[in-house]
C-alpha cells in the first residue's frame, strides 16, 4: 500500500491506495517563493506593466482599492500593506484610501473574520466598506457587448485611483481568476454577476481560455467600464507564498501573467482515470461546498465516464449557498437540473448545482466532509467522512479490473487538467 496526504481544511487526510494499479499524482508546477516580498512589490510599484503609472496619480484624493473576501486565499506576506505605504509616499494620505471588500453573492465576513485576511493596524487605520451586491448604493454603466448591464458600487467607481489586489490562478468557469474580476464580480449588483454567470452553460466558458472565453471577455469589459486603473497580482504555491507578482494596467497583468500560470498549473494526460482522489487545497479554498466544488470540475475532467471522483473536501461552512441548498432540494434529479438550465433557467446560487450535475451525470461522486451526511445525500450526493476514508477506498478499487488507473490531485481547484484527444 502507497500512503497519500492530501490537504483538508486547515489540516491533511492520511489515506492508502493499493499498489496493484497504476498511480499517478499531479501538483502544479513546484516553485520556490521570492525571498523579498517588499522589494520586488516596491520595484513593480515603480515600474508597472503598460502605460499609466501610480506616478501620475501623486496627490490623488480618492484611491479604491478591491480585496478579495475570506474565499481566497491570502498569500503570505500580504503584498497590501507595501501597496498602502508606496501610496502614501505618493503624498496620498490614508484617509483618501478605501478598502472595498468584494464579496460578490457570497455571505458578508464577521468582524473576526475580517482580521483573518487584514492585518489589524489597517482596520484600524484605513476605511473599510464591505459591499453588497444586493444593498449597497451602485451607479449603472449600460450594457456589455454581451448585454450584461453593469452596476458597480458607486463609491468605488467615484474614486479617481481603481486598484484590485487579488491572486491569479486558474479558474474553473472564468479561465483564469485575478485581474479586473475582484471588482467586476466582487463590486458589482447581483444583475450583473446573474447575467454574466450565466453563460457558464456555454462551451468556451471553462479554465484555461481567457480570449476566446465569453464570460472572461465579458468580465473584462465590465473592467473597463469600471475604469479599473491598476491590478496588483500573485501566483500562490501551495503554501499560499508568492512565486510571481505582477502590477500595472488589469490587460498587461492578466497577458504577463496567463503564460506563467499555463506552464506552472497546465497538466495534460494521455487518457482518463477509473478514480480520482482530489482535493481542492485545503482552506480557504473548501471553506464550503461552493468554493470546493472548483475542484470537482478539474478532478472530473479526467475521470472516464462512469468513473469516480472522491473530493476530499472539509467545507466548515456546509453548501456556502442556502440558495444552492433550496434549489437542489427541491430538484427531482442532476439530468433535470441539467435540463432546466438547458431551456433557459438561471439564477446564481443555483448555478452550482448545474456545474455539479454536468459532472455528476456522468461520473460518481463522493464527497468526504465534515458536513451531516443526511445533508449531502439531499444535494444527491454520495457522502462520506474522514475517518472512512480507507475503507471507501478500499471498496471502489475492490471493483476495478487489475489495469484500473487512479490519480491523486492534491490541488485540484489550481491544476488545469486535460485529457489528450488528438490521438
Amino acid at each position: 500500500m502507497t500512503e497519500h496526504t492530501l490537504p483538508y481544511g486547515k489540516s491533511h487526510l492520511t489515506f492508502h491506495l493499493p499498489d496493484s494499479f497504476k498511480m499517478d499524482t499531479f501538483l502544479p508546477e513546484s516553485m520556490q517563493p521570492v525571498k523579498d516580498v517588499e522589494d520586488i512589490v516596491h520595484q513593480a510599484l515603480k515600474d508597472p506593466l503598460g502605460k499609466k503609472n501610480l506616478e501620475d496619480f501623486i496627490g490623488t484624493a480618492s484611491v479604491g482599492i478591491a480585496i478579495n473576501d475570506n474565499t481566497r486565499p491570502i498569500s503570505k506576506p500580504n503584498p497590501l500593506p507595501y501597496l498602502l505605504e508606496h501610496l502614501e509616499k505618493l503624498n496620498i494620505p490614508k484617509d483618501a484610501v478605501t478598502l472595498f471588500v468584494g464579496y460578490g453573492t457570497h455571505k458578508p465576513m464577521s468582524e473576526e473574520e475580517l482580521h483573518h485576511i487584514l492585518e489589524d493596524d489597517i482596520i484600524a487605520q484605513y476605511r473599510i466598506v464591505a459591499h453588497n451586491c444586493d444593498k449597497s448604493p451602485m451607479v449603472q454603466l449600460g450594457k456589455t457587448a454581451y448585454q450584461t448591464p453593469v452596476w458597480v458600487n458607486e463609491a468605488f467607481y467615484d474614486c479617481a485611483l481603481k486598484i484590485t489586489v487579488g491572486n491569479i490562478e486558474p479558474h474553473h468557469f472564468m479561465g483564469f481568476s485575478g485581474g479586473v474580476k475582484t471588482a467586476a464580480i466582487g463590486l458589482v449588483g447581483r444583475e450583473t454577476i446573474t447575467a454574466n454567470h450565466a453563460m457558464l452553460t456555454l462551451d468556451k466558458a471553462r479554465s484555461g481560455l481567457f480570449y476566446i472565453n465569453p464570460m472572461r471577455r465579458d468580465l473584462e469589459e465590465i473592467g473597463q467600464k469600471i475604469g479599473i486603473d491598476f491590478t496588483l497580482g500573485t501566483i500562490l504555491n501551495e503554501n499560499k507564498r508568492i512565486i510571481q507578482l505582477f502590477f500595472g494596467s488589469p490587460t498587461s497583468v492578466m497577458k504577463a501573467a496567463i503564460p506563467v500560470i499555463r506552464s506552472l498549473f497546465g497538466v495534460t494526460v494521455p487518457a482518463p482515470y477509473d478514480l480520482v482522489i482530489a482535493s481542492p487545497g485545503g482552506w480557504p479554498k473548501d471553506i464550503n461546498f461552493y468554493q470546493a466544488q472548483k475542484g470537482l470540475t478539474h478532478a472530473a475532467r479526467i475521470t472516464k465516464d462512469d468513473g469516480w471522483v472522491i473530493l476530499l473536501a472539509a467545507c466548515p461552512e456546509g453548501s456556502g449557498s442556502p440558495a444552492y441548498e433550496d434549489y437542489i432540494n427541491s430538484a427531482q434529479s442532476h439530468q433535470a437540473v441539467l435540463d432546466e438550465f438547458k431551456n433557459g433557467f438561471f439564477q446564481v446560487g443555483p448555478h452550482k448545482a448545474f456545474q455539479i450535475a454536468r459532472e455528476a451525470v456522468r461520473v460518481k461522486i463522493v464527497l468526504v466532509s465534515d458536513i451531516p451526511p443526511d445533508l449531502v445525500k439531499s444535494w444527491k450526493i454520495t457522502p462520506s467522512q474522514p475517518e472512512l476514508l480507507d475503507h471507501l477506498i478500499h471498496w471502489i478499487t475492490d471493483q476495478f479490473d487489475p489495469g484500473a488507473r487512479i490519480a491523486v490531485l492534491p490541488a485540484s481547484t489550481r491544476t488545469m487538467t486535460e485529457v489528450n484527444d488528438n490521438d
